[in-house]
């Protein structure tokens, strides 16, 4: 017998091996609903013919294709596809990928520092991770990657595009993205570099407010919340009297990291839950009593980059009406992914089920819609100079002050330097400023949340 014939009958053999396999894992998952009949046991049965053919493609390919192939590069693209072609979240993790995969949920990781998915065959940003590389470089949400360096995007698996992305920091990768309002491609150089996360950012803004940035749900991010309301309260030296909570551009992360911040702001009641065709899927998560703000107003601010766990907390907090929610609409990934562990150290990630606020919403292509929406808009500082308006003291023969200024008080230089806290104060006073002037959503979101304090004082 032929060396082709022999093979082709070893890869027919293992194709009824493989089925048999797989027939007896999609029985156990039918049982673990309810026992099967026969007639649903054969409606359970492997389609054979399109094993067949798959055994026939592959053997085709292997030995006909112009250049030599690995069997388990072969194979190993099979298995990529089938994931892939479910949904932009599905993926095959190889043992190096899932390593990594590992240390993006711990906080450390190497790359370029943004969450990304795929869209009509394109990198598309979910959106950039604060203080990193592509943050600085100037990606935004919703720009689609059609070239990494020289190579097309278009035909990899977003693993491929990944991979490609990665590299030794310090080392330079030019994106070509397409961006909503520009007419061209723009081609944007970033460099590198490891990404350390950190998940939880606080400061204090006016009059007792809080601002507390999520800048991704990690394992730790629900105990380093509580941990970063504290130190504003000891920074404030008295109890906070309202809080901005920033999810902007947070892609989410770990689904229990969101149940434990949403868990922070809420005294009861349902946060979020599960459904999917497997019992593991099917969750619920309850609050329980300890609000840390103790019921004083909350803004949650949101855009179109903040996605899933990001979603889960805007939502319970929205739909228990502890929160105002304000920003633009979100990013409406309202899917679970659970990560399965494979016996060679390789891993799947695939979608096991839908989440839905406490009030029943899917947020699957839909998103959370704010409660005031705050339109994304350019504001730049007006040159006073330019407006040419009149004062009072160009009119002709206009009065005179009438004060030298000789009884200015002129403050003691050494005094001055010597009152380090009188210049922090100073100092935080203008970078709190300049931010407002630079941020209007987070100059919006302070004026909200000043009328929500003010309406809940005049309650009291």
């Amino acid at each position: 017998m032929s060396t082709s014939g022999l093979k082709k009958i070893m890869w027919i053999g293992t194709g009824t091996l493989l089925g048999a396999m797989i027939a007896v894992g999609t029985t156990v998952w039918a049982d673990q609903k309810q026992a099967a009949t026969p007639t649903e046991e054969a409606a359970l049965s492997l389609p054979l013919k399109e094993l067949r053919a798959f055994v026939e493609v592959f053997e085709r390919v292997s030995h006909d294709y112009v250049d030599a192939v690995d069997d388990k590069k072969l194979l190993e693209g099979a298995i990529s596809g089938m994931l892939s072609n479910l949904d932009p979240h599905s993926a095959y993790l190889p043992p190096e990928d899932f390593a990594e995969m590992q240390e993006h949920t711990t906080g450390e990781f190497g790359g370029l520092g943004m969450e990304v998915g795929m869209e009509d065959g394109f990198v598309k940003i979910i959106s950039p991770i604060d203080d990193t590389p592509a943050q600085k470089a100037g990606i935004k949400a919703g720009d689609l990657v059609i070239k990494l360096g020289s190579e097309p995007v278009k035909g990899k698996t977003l693993g491929e595009a990944v991979n490609i992305m990665r590299g030794k920091p310090g080392t330079k990768l030019e994106l070509t993205i397409i961006r909503s309002g520009e007419d061209a491609p723009l081609k944007i150089v970033i460099t590198r570099a490891i990404i350390k996360v950190k998940s939880v950012k606080q400061r204090m803004l006016k009059d007792n407010i809080g601002y507390l940035r999520i800048s991704q749900f990690q394992i730790r991010t629900g105990s380093d919340l509580i941990k970063g309301i504290a130190k504003l309260e000891k920074q404030n030296k008295a109890p906070l009297d309202g809080l901005v909570l920033d999810l902007r551009n947070n892609p989410g992360g770990v689904l229990t990291a969101a149940v434990q911040v949403s868990n922070a702001f809420l005294n009861k009641g349902l946060i979020v839950y599960t459904e999917g065709r497997i019992k593991n899927s099917q969750m619920r998560f309850e609050a329980e009593s300890g609000d840390v703000m103790a019921g004083k107003p909350i803004v949650v601010l949101i855009n179109e980059g903040s996605a899933s766990a990001s979603e889960i907390v805007a939502g319970a907090l929205q739909d228990q009406k502890r929160a105002l929610i304000a920003g633009r609409t979100s990013f409406g990934k309202g899917s679970v992914q659970t990560l399965l562990q494979l016996n060679n150290g390789a891993a799947i990630k695939v979608t096991t089920a839908r989440y839905f606020t406490p009030l029943g919403r899917s947020i699957q292509a839909e998103g959370i819609k704010p409660d005031v929406t705050i339109d994304l808009v350019k504001v730049e500082k007006v040159d006073s100079q330019k407006l040419m308006r009149v004062k009072e003291k160009d009119l002709t023969g206009h009065l005179v002050n009438g004060d030298d200024g000789s009884d200015e008080m002129i403050p003691d230089s050494k005094e001055q330097a010597n009152d380090k806290d009188a210049v922090k104060v100073e100092k935080a006073s203008e970078e709190l400023t300049q931010l407002l002037d630079k941020d209007y959503e987070l100059n919006e979101s302070l004026r909200i949340i000043k009328a929500m304090i003010l309406a809940q004082k005049m309650q009291q």
